[in-house]
């Protein structure tokens, strides 16, 4: 046995630093883990797992082995968080509830809130998931059903089917007695729901409202007409953007007959915000779908090839560019040497003004009443950072290789390129927006050839007429 295993079985469980001070999970605790899962040690486990925050309890899974990751669920029994599943990739998800009992998870599941739940199952396999959902109450059965018959990404599918809903005529004392005396209610809830026999919405009341009024006040007297409602069919990106803008912690869901069906709380809108960003920032780097660091080899070859093939065709493109200037290049090799920084010069500068554009047709912020605006303000942009550029490459080459034209012809066609990218770096996400593609995921490839092309023609373009005009 090493000295390093002496320490760990030595080691009291409430003494094992869970994370590092960077918040990683600490290699020695994984490693303690490990080895109780190992010995099938269940009071070791419980010692070491039994307690952990749902999220801890997440990391561990995905830092644990493949085979290791049943047996934890197994050893820790119904100590068992199965909330923890919401915290760790799809990937894990799905491999950890394909090798677990139908009648464990069902088990596990029924004292989760419905959303959390459902974001469990709704990656799962069709069949998968009846299985699980066959050895759950009728009731439990219907309401996760009806949640994944909504769209994917959608709000029905982010609701919590949990609430507390009371008739107009209640008064503030009836309710507070409900809320005391009735099981079953969520843990977290910010707002009473008032509805009508056939739980149409008719307004809502505030906890903190609640709790200053008298007893004796009737619901219909303190409640909050027409507030702020999500219909269940609205994309989860929506609903999100409604809680940035009007600063909610939860928000009714309702159906297309204005039915209470569920609600939103802000942590699941929190998840939505990182899932987008997530999405997005992907998405930038031509990576698709729901990639994940725990993915196989294959599949994650297979979700970036396709845009790295229309990459390769645009780049022949580009090269094509260059073959026209066969002959010019030939006579002088220094063209070869700064042809590339002229592209690269003009990828960056577009790539920075792409990502502003991406994110703002994200965020909604480009719209008909300022699209002609940004417009001008990234080719006069492109411009100045063109015309600074050019000033530094421009002396830069003319020293180098002791030629003044060669630097006046890099200078300008710096500035052609980056002025061409400031402008193709917006219109090209607001035209595949226009076209309803999603312009993260393919703006960077049209903006890198027309970058390319624009740098490789106006430099090479121009070196071709000066030597028509006499040598360097």
């Amino acid at each position: 046995m090493t000295a390093d295993a002496e320490t760990r079985d030595a080691t009291p469980p409430d003494e094992v630093d869970i994370r590092t001070e960077e918040g990683r999970l600490s290699a020695l605790y994984v490693d303690g883990v490990a080895k109780a899962i190992s010995e099938n040690d269940s009071a070791r486990v419980h010692d070491l797992a039994g307690d952990l925050h749902e999220s801890d309890l997440g990391d561990l899974i995905e830092a644990l082995e493949h085979d290791d990751r049943p047996k934890l669920v197994e050893l820790l029994g119904k100590d068992f968080d199965f909330a923890a599943l919401t915290e760790v990739d799809e990937t894990v998800r799905v491999q950890l509830l394909e090798e677990l009992a139908p009648e464990t998870v069902a088990e596990g599941m029924r004292d989760l809130d419905s959303d959390d739940a459902v974001y469990i199952l709704e990656d799962l396999d069709e069949a998968d998931r009846d299985k699980i959902l066959e050895q759950m109450s009728g009731a439990e059965r219907v309401a996760l059903t009806r949640s994944l018959d909504y769209p994917e990404s959608s709000a029905g599918r982010r609701m919590q089917t949990e609430f507390v809903a009371a008739p107009p005529f209640w008064t503030v004392g009836h309710v507070i007695d409900y809320v005391a005396d009735t099981e079953g209610l969520p843990d977290t809830f910010y707002e009473i729901f008032i509805v009508d026999p056939a739980y149409k919405l008719l307004g809502s009341v505030a906890l903190d409202r609640l709790l200053r009024a008298r007893r004796s006040k009737l619901l219909s007297e303190i409640l909050e007409e027409d507030p702020r409602t999500i219909r269940a069919t609205d994309d989860q990106e929506d609903a999100a953007r409604a809680f940035e803008r009007y600063n909610l912690v939860s928000a009714a869901v309702v159906d297309e007959a204005g039915r209470l069906v569920g609600v939103l709380m802000v942590d699941d809108i929190l998840d939505v915000i990182e899932e987008e960003a997530d999405e997005d920032l992907r998405a930038l780097g031509g990576v698709t779908g729901d990639e994940e660091i725990s993915d196989p080899v294959l599949y994650t070859a297979r979700s970036r090839v396709p845009w790295l093939l229309v990459n390769l065709a645009t780049a022949f493109f580009s090269a094509s560019v260059i073959g026209l200037f066969e002959a010019t290049i030939e006579q002088m090799v220094a063209l070869a040497v700064l042809m590339p920084i002229v592209a690269s010069m003009g990828g960056n500068a577009g790539t920075q003004t792409m990502t502003v554009a991406v994110r703002a047709l994200a965020t909604h912020d480009i719209g008909g009443h300022n699209a002609r605006r940004l417009i001008r303000r990234e080719t006069l942009v492109g411009l100045l950072n063109g015309i600074i550029c050019a000033v530094v490459v421009g002396m830069i080459a003319g020293l180098w290789f002791q030629s003044a034209q060669l630097g006046a012809i890099i200078a300008a066609a710096m500035v052609t390129n980056l002025v061409f990218a400031g402008l193709f770096g917006i219109l090209i996400p607001l035209g595949l927006d226009k076209m309803k593609f999603d312009p993260a995921v393919s703006s960077g490839v049209f903006l890198t050839t027309v970058t390319d092309t624009v740098g490789f023609f106006s430099f090479l373009g121009l070196a071709s007429w000066w030597f028509r005009l006499g040598p360097f």
